[in-house]
């Protein structure tokens, strides 16, 4: 039976900050550091999980760390990564880097939650040329400038995503590998509307809660139209865990 895991990285220090992250690298916070131990220590002592055995992530620092540490957590640190920019959080265009608050203020609240939380609704995409155009960042240097986006809606990221699940994630999974894929609140739902064949007008309340491992059985197949989880799970409360992870923050952070 074929074992999918997925983890939505760690707490970042734009996320803490209440800043639009989208494809801007930044790194973890104290609490995504704290997050993501927590996520290997889980899926270490959950009995009935097998360990991953391959693990599968986007190019954007928050996730890569989160991946490496929680392996490291898990003693894993040996298994392959593959990383790929499929995997990359949504990309929030002319609003990253803004403060949500404020930015609700500037645009209304009505406005910038069609944005966050509508299924085709886009973002102010940046100009081809401003200076934070993925075309411009070296890791996609060897993407044709066409496919990197200026900004997404949730149904460009399930459709420049699904081609990695179909070339990427599926074979290993057909090769009886237990997979981990570590990537981002966007990226992940993007995929869950997919294997759980989620309608478009449904999938604005599923969230994906950070560092909280999520486990799929799935069917020999990997076909949705075959009901393809068979069973789904988040290992855990995440309400009680996340209290925790905070604590180990708090206590790692100095005085």
């Amino acid at each position: 039976m074929p074992t999918l895991i997925l983890l939505r990285h760690g707490q970042s220090e734009w996320n803490a900050e209440n800043r639009f992250t989208g494809w801007t690298d930044v790194d973890l916070s104290q609490l995504g550091v704290a997050e993501a131990m927590s996520a290997g220590e889980i899926l270490a002592r959950t009995a009935g999980v097998p360990r991953p055995s391959v693990v599968h992530t986007s190019v954007l620092t928050r996730a890569t760390r989160t991946a490496a540490i929680a392996c490291e957590s898990l003693d894993l640190t040996w298994i392959p990564v593959r990383r790929h920019w499929r995997l990359n959080e949504r990309h929030y265009g002319n609003l990253q880097g803004l403060d949500k608050r404020e930015s609700s203020e500037q645009f209304g609240v009505d406005q910038v939650k069609a944005w966050r939380r509508g299924y085709d609704t886009p973002p102010p995409p940046l100009d081809w040329d401003d200076e934070r155009h993925p075309r411009f960042d070296p890791r996609y240097r060897h993407i044709p400038p066409r496919l990197l986006p200026s900004a997404e809606c949730l149904a460009d990221v399930l459709a420049r995503m699904l081609p990695y699940w179909v070339d990427g994630i599926a074979p290993d999974l057909y090769a009886g590998e237990t997979v981990l894929v570590v990537a981002h609140g966007n990226s992940l739902r993007a995929l869950v509307k997919y294997l759980d064949r989620i309608a478009d007008d449904e999938i604005t309340g599923v969230e994906i809660p950070t560092g909280i491992p999520l486990v799929y059985e799935l069917n020999e197949e990997l076909d949705p139209a075959e009901t393809m989880p068979l069973n789904k799970r988040y290992l855990g409360d995440p309400a009680q865990l996340k209290q925790a992870q905070e604590e180990v923050a708090r206590q790692a952070t100095p005085a």
